[in-house]
């Protein structure tokens, strides 16, 4: 018996992936659960399993193709039978009975005769020529004709002028969701008496837009100019990952409304924590780094800050308040830029989450992150002052809200007790989507997070 295997479901929004290594041939022999190829999507490298035992008979794709859900990938053969499907298939067309020479004879002569009669009914119903024009006659016609489409399309003009003045009806309820939204309501069809749009008709025609099947690129890239002409030029294909990232970056940037927050913590105290205890994580398999430390205050700050653990939808015109904390580190990759989550960050302890994010992070670096680990993230934090720079604007990628950047630690005099310090001091911003918050709420949350970080010890004592 053959079996047909095709590429499964990979999770909720992926549909495709590329061939990055297929293990298998044609006449190998494979077991349940034996990797047949790996698969890049967005930003995993997932192994493709065997679900039955048998041999390959046949193998339908190549390394470097573009695969789809549901699309045929391998044949197997499970019971040593070599495909007998496909000869019974063959088998199937040889019995199906031929047209004989009698009837297709008569179809022929049919086929002759049907035009004859066309024909001659054409001859019949010809109309009369109609006597030739003059071109006085003709241009005297051309002028009536433009003149009259001047006056119907002045007239058709006026009467959308007419129709664009009248008011909507609608309610200020209606009418402020649609200011919130940037909805035209000349565009919402009401379905109230007399017309009149409700909350709902804003909504369903918002959720109509939104799922509609975009017919391309909101703004159409400029073409490139020939670069050889100014010297020697190297080009590679950006790549699945890369390409991937550019996509998700480019919707991000045109759907949240991005606004960024900066401020500092103190974080001399919890430099010294973090150094005293660095050799004890190390021997557990972790590393304590200050991602790691701000990993545990920032769940302080979501407890404070809810609106910033959330998401919104603007379908249906609601907010969700989440009660979990799974919280997504940015990690530099040769890849690119992957982000893994941890879940329920406040559930664990610093030792745990050092644990955690060392090992996850090692598995984002070596592509082996599954797609469960990518998701279900609520905020992120992304992390450069192991490199440099003094402050940047990260990018909310939705459904999240917000996002902290973390820049390079500096010493720095602080007036502290009468005099000048020196003072560990963290530069860090927060980039948020501004249809949810506003900037005083930003300034509160980035507040809360300075000050947990700077009394470390009163947030682990307080959970």
């Amino acid at each position: 018996m053959s079996e047909d295997i095709k590429l499964p479901a990979l999770g909720e929004g992926i549909e495709s992936g590329d061939v990055a290594k297929i293990h298998v041939q044609e006449g190998s022999e494979v077991k349940v659960d034996t990797v047949l190829l790996e698969l890049e999507t967005e930003k995993a490298l997932l192994e493709l399993p065997s679900p039955v035992a048998g041999r390959i008979t046949a193998v339908k794709i190549s390394e470097g193709d573009t695969i789809k859900v549901g699309q045929s990938l391998f044949d197997v053969d499970t019971d040593g039978s070599g495909g007998d499907s496909k000869q019974e298939k063959t088998d199937d067309k040889k019995e199906e009975p031929e047209t004989k020479p009698a009837e297709k004879k008569e179809k022929d002569t049919s086929e002759k005769k049907e035009p004859e009669k066309k024909a001659s009914k054409e001859k019949d119903t010809s109309p009369q020529k109609a006597p030739p024009q003059t071109r006085e006659d003709s241009a005297e016609q051309k002028k009536t004709e433009k003149k009259k489409e001047e006056k119907e399309s002045s007239k058709d003009t006026s009467k959308e002028r007419q129709v664009e003045s009248l008011p909507v009806p609608a309610g200020p309820g209606a009418r402020r969701l649609a200011r919130e939204l940037g909805v035209d309501l000349r565009q919402v069809a009401g379905s109230a008496r007399g017309g009149r749009i409700t909350l709902d008709d804003i909504k369903a025609y918002t959720k109509k837009k939104m799922t509609a099947p975009s017919t391309g690129p909101a703004v159409q890239p400029e073409p490139l100019p020939d670069f050889t002409q100014w010297g020697k030029v190297e080009t590679k294909p950006m790549g699945s990952l890369r390409g991937k990232i550019a996509s998700n970056l480019t919707r991000a940037w045109n759907a949240v409304p991005l606004v960024t927050q900066f401020d500092e913590a103190d974080i001399t105290d919890l430099e010294a924590l973090r150094k005293s205890q660095a050799e004890f994580i190390k021997k557990m398999g972790g590393k304590l780094t200050v991602t790691v430390l701000v990993l545990e205050a920032l769940v302080a700050a979501l407890r404070e800050h809810p609106q910033f653990n959330a998401s919104i939808d603007l379908n249906e015109g609601i907010i969700h308040y989440k009660k979990y904390y799974n919280i997504g580190v940015a990690v530099d990759t040769p890849s690119g830029l992957i982000v893994p989550v941890i879940k329920n960050v406040d559930q664990k302890s610093v030792a745990e989450l050092a644990v955690e994010l060392t090992e996850l992070s090692e598995r984002a670096r070596n592509r082996k992150v599954s797609l469960d680990e990518l998701r279900g993230g609520n905020i992120s934090v992304s992390n450069l002052g192991g490199i440099g720079g003094t402050g940047f604007t990260p990018l909310v990628l939705p459904p999240e809200v917000a996002v902290v950047g973390l820049s390079r630690t500096r010493m720095q005099p602080v007036y502290k007790d009468g005099k000048f310090q020196p003072r560990l001091i963290l530069p860090f911003c927060v980039s948020y989507d501004h249809k949810l918050i506003d900037g005083a709420d930003a300034a509160r949350f980035a507040r809360t997070l300075a000050e947990r970080l700077e009394n470390f010890t009163g947030t682990l004592l307080q959970g």
